[in-house]
């Protein structure tokens, strides 16, 4: 595991948790209403902020099945998890392949599992589910994994809920003149194969999955779910920055041109004066009875 992938996915949690539509997590929350236990699967599961988010608003009883590509990620998971639920009081017991939650309103049991991602054609993954979902997943997919998607939760009737899907736009203030080129290389960059079916779609992902979905007979609603980033994630914003930065230059924007855009950036977030804005959409997905 990269080092740097875990410690983004720590310091991007909390700005996730506030940008989700909690709209379409009561819409999705009021689907499984009476389903105990309700089966989830979490794919790309990453550290498990999906999980810790979502957990407190689902029926009481739950079964998690949640699924990562890289087990030192998922190794991670227990613990993050066990540090979360003591701040609320909350009984997290480990064991071998993941945890077990407890509180006055929620009894989780949470089973970590490797898995390569690259297709969902295995039935298996889906067996069982009530609901299928994701965070900060389908702009890393491709248009036909996203019909394999919608098609295996069709396939059990499965409700979906996919948070944080990039929109491909954003706002940086104070405004620099190379904002926009970087915002469009990062774009194109954004469409670049990540291992997850071919090219991903990127900033199409969220009108793609809606697409997907409503024409696999799924009732489909969207909204927006921006981060906005001022003077309290100054870490986060230069994280942001240098990654935006880096991928402008591995589309052939001049490196130097690139550094000299993201050193005033940064300048302006160690000046206190810098917000960022990054467009998100989340999409829930209910399923005829």
């Amino acid at each position: 595991m990269d080092d740097s992938l875990s410690s983004w996915l720590q310091l991007r949690e909390a700005a996730d948790a506030v940008a989700r539509s909690g709209r379409l997590t009561r819409m999705i929350a009021d689907a499984l209403a009476g389903r105990e236990p309700v089966r989830v699967l979490d794919l790309a599961t990453g550290t498990g902020a999906n999980l810790r988010y979502l957990a407190p608003h689902l029926p009481h009883l739950q079964h998690w099945l949640v699924a990562d590509r890289d087990p030192a990620l998922l190794a991670l998971l227990p613990g993050l998890t066990a540090a979360w639920g003591a701040a609320r009081e909350y009984d997290v017991r480990t064991h071998a392949h993941g945890c077990v939650v407890r509180g006055e309103r929620l009894e989780c049991h949470i089973e970590t599992r490797q898995l390569n991602l690259g297709s969902l054609t295995d039935p298996d993954i889906f067996a069982g589910r009530h609901l299928v979902t994701a965070s900060a997943l389908l702009d890393l997919v491709s248009p036909h994994w996203l019909r394999e998607l919608a098609t295996g939760c069709r396939a059990v009737g499965a409700a979906a809920l996919f948070t944080i899907t990039y929109s491909g736009l954003s706002r940086c203030a104070p405004v620099e003149p190379e904002d926009d080129v970087i915002r469009d290389l990062l774009n194109q960059h954004q469409h670049r194969d990540k291992g997850l079916g071919g090219p991903a779609a990127g900033p199409d992902a969220a009108e793609c999955a809606a697409r997907c979905f409503t024409e696999a007979g799924y009732r489909v609603q969207t909204a927006a779910s921006d981060w906005s980033l001022g003077v309290a994630e100054p870490a986060f914003q230069r994280r942001l920055i240098e990654g935006w930065a880096e991928a402008a230059t591995e589309m052939g924007l001049d490196a130097s041109l690139a550094a000299r855009w993201r050193d005033r950036r940064i300048a302006h977030v160690e000046a206190g004066r810098s917000r960022i804005i990054v467009g998100h959409f989340d999409i829930a997905a209910v399923a005829p009875r």
